[in-house]
């Protein structure tokens, strides 16, 4: 009997540090551990009605020392055991039926409150998330869009709370995290915006891109409250130009003055703007707003040309800009994000004015030297308006061409960029090649515009699959015209667009080797560097690879095929991987594979193709040309199996087929 008080005892202890961890857990604020507490608390019910039934049971049975027969019926705890899993299947299943329900009706009430947040009412909104939280409150999504309907009230600390409860239910929340940041940031907890920010990195790194944008965020964001703080101490101390340039904007923002009032105050706040205390002072003072909402100037825009004062107040606001930009990206982002200013700012670059147009690319210029300001044109910039207007000035000087190409080759540093452009090549492409054709009736005065559009053309173009065979077509004849330049770098980049262009089809192979294509490439391996021998042999592989009387050419211009052979063992993979392709097309070519008896070419190319090299087109071109060259001359396939290359080949086809 002792024994069996014992055993209690302890039952009941360990019932009662249970019981009391079941209570704390219920009291808990995360709603998931709210519910699993419930859900054990109703187990543990449960089974301490099934106790006690078994102790009234076992007390009689003590007392009375009857004992049932084991075989007439199941004993008290297989009875227990299967009521208790019944039951608690049964709950389990209204459960699940209950959170069916609830399910439908909070995804109802999120669409409502996505609904009412898109037309702006977010009360309305957090609202109808709150209501779809009481049905189903682990719903992180009812979370995170609750927090972002209280950022936009600026209710920022509520935003948090919400997240924080995202968090609790998926611990790998990345909108909460995103949410997070920007809640902290617009609190100016620098710091905290910026670990959030970090998480999800961790959590996604796929997002890197993304969440280098946020914290170029934080990092000018605080920037920029840091200038705000030491412009506005020394406003207080006295500081002659920070006065002047306050007092100058008081004076601007007068309206309904003639505009050669606004010009002559414009230029001398220009002036006064020399260091980032009189540039931050311009922006927390509505400099930008003063002067881009004044009607006078807005006519004055949309009229220059018609009179020389008009002209002279844009050209005023232009110059004020680029002084107030320059360097300081708070400003550079204040003035392009407002969509006004924006659209003024892509319209001015067509401008009938010259010193307008000049200006105007200046101050894109300036922008476009940091990937901030790039990031600016590139995301609030009409693209396609800008990029029409870049193509409109090599109807101008060089100078403007040259420096249209400069910030075009700036933007196209951008992966936003490339992205939109490949989006948009079916319009973009056309125009460049018209462009191209344009630059070609004066090589000399255009050259840096060629050498710059045939590097964007191989960045940017061909890093997608063409357009069009028409437009592919049309390219790759601008190219064969530039292969007759006496500019190097002009051959090099055209033979590069070349390369990538000339498979797209038999008709412009078949006009490359009239004009001497597969001549100009062997000079190419001959005295090129590796770069342009790179793009050669590319060229000669599909010319070689299409066409009977160009492999009779190279091996006319290279009768021992040594420039081949040399290609042969180059470290470059893909080199030698286009030259292994070209060597064995030329093997069609009569009595070339005799010619190479007294070579090593079949000692080389069964090493490629039983190298472990990263690129497999180098295994399988060099075991295509051995098969080719054992075809041509069977005293090679003699050599082979002596070499046991046939073993050797059939590992490697293997090994390739199976990678």
């Amino acid at each position: 009997m002792d024994a069996d008080r014992e055993k209690d005892l302890q039952k009941f202890l360990k019932n009662v540090d249970e019981i009391s961890n079941l209570i704390q857990e219920m009291n808990s604020d995360d709603p998931v551990v709210q519910q699993k507490a419930v859900l054990e608390t109703e187990k543990r019910l449960l089974l301490m009605e099934e106790d006690q039934e078994e102790d009234e049971c076992r007390t009689t049975l003590n007392k009375t020392m009857i004992s049932p027969p084991q075989t007439a019926m199941k004993s008290a705890e297989e009875i227990n055991s299967e009521a208790f899993l019944a039951s608690v299947e049964k709950d389990a299943k209204e459960r699940a039926k209950r959170r069916r329900e609830n399910k439908v009706l909070a995804d109802a009430l999120k669409e409502k409150g996505n609904e009412a947040f898109a037309e702006g009412n977010y009360e309305t909104a957090i609202l109808r998330y709150s209501e779809g939280l009481e049905k189903l409150k682990d719903m992180k999504v009812l979370y995170t869009n609750r927090a972002q309907a209280y950022m936009k009230l600026e209710d920022y600390e509520k935003a948090l709370v919400d997240c924080e409860w995202a968090l609790k239910c998926d611990e790998k929340c990345t909108k909460a995290y995103f949410h997070m940041g920007k809640a902290n940031l617009a609190l100016k907890n620098y710091s905290v915006s910026r670990e959030c920010y970090k998480k999800i990195l961790e959590i996604n790194p796929k997002l890197q891109t993304q969440v280098k944008d946020y914290l170029n965020q934080v990092d000018l964001q605080e920037k920029a409250d840091l200038q705000e703080k030491e412009a506005h101490e020394l406003l207080d101390s006295g500081k002659n130009t920070a006065v002047t340039t306050k007092n100058l904007l008081e004076t601007l923002s007068k309206p309904d003055q003639i505009p050669l009032f606004y010009a002559g105050g414009i230029e001398i706040l220009t002036e006064m703007i020399n260091e980032c205390t009189e540039q931050t002072l311009f922006r927390t003072h509505n400099g930008f707003s003063i002067i881009s909402d004044n009607e006078v100037i807005r006519r004055c825009f949309s009229t220059a040309g018609n009179d020389a004062v008009e002209e002279m107040v844009c050209v005023s606001v232009l110059k004020l800009w680029q002084a107030v930009c320059s360097g300081n990206e708070e400003n550079q982002r204040v003035l392009v994000m407002h969509h006004d200013r924006a659209r003024l700012l892509a319209a001015l670059l067509s401008s009938e004015v010259l010193a307008i147009r000049q200006q105007s690319f200046a101050l894109l210029l300036q922008l476009a030297q940091t990937e901030s300001g790039r990031s600016l044109i590139i995301n609030h910039l009409d693209l396609t308006r800008l990029l029409e207007a870049l193509v409109s000035f090599l109807d101008f000087s060089d100078k403007e061409a040259n420096t249209a190409m400069g910030l075009f080759t700036d933007l196209a540093l951008e992966e936003r960029f490339q992205v939109w452009f490949q989006a948009n090549l079916p319009g973009v492409l056309p125009a460049l090649t018209g462009v191209l054709a344009r630059c070609e009736e004066d090589v000399d005065l255009f050259r840096e515009v060629i050498y710059t559009l045939l590097g964007l053309m191989m960045n940017l173009c061909l890093q997608a699959p063409f357009v069009s065979e028409v437009w592919a077509v049309e390219v790759s004849r601008r190219c064969l015209s530039l292969l007759n330049s006496q500019d190097g770098g002009i051959l090099t980049r055209a033979a590069g667009v070349l390369s990538r262009t000339l498979s797209s089809s038999l008709k412009i192979v078949e006009e490359a080797l009239r004009a001497g294509v597969v001549k100009k490439m062997m000079k190419f391996l001959k005295t090129g560097g590796e770069t342009a021998s790179r793009y050669a042999i590319k060229i000669l592989a599909i010319c070689t690879n299409s066409y009977h009387e160009a492999r009779e050419e190279v091996i006319r211009l290279d009768k021992k095929l040594s420039v081949m052979m040399k290609l042969l063992s180059s470290e470059d993979e893909v080199l030698v991987g286009n030259a292994a392709l070209c060597l064995g097309n030329c093997m069609e070519v009569p009595n070339v594979a005799s010619s190479l008896l007294k070579t090593d070419v079949l000692q080389v190319l069964l090493k490629l193709a039983g190298s472990d090299t990263q690129k497999t087109a180098v295994q399988v071109n060099a075991g295509i040309a051995l098969g080719k060259l054992c075809t041509a001359e069977p005293r090679f396939a003699a050599q082979l199996r002596k070499l046991h290359g046939l073993e050797i080949l059939n590992s490697t086809m293997k090994y390739v087929s199976d990678s």
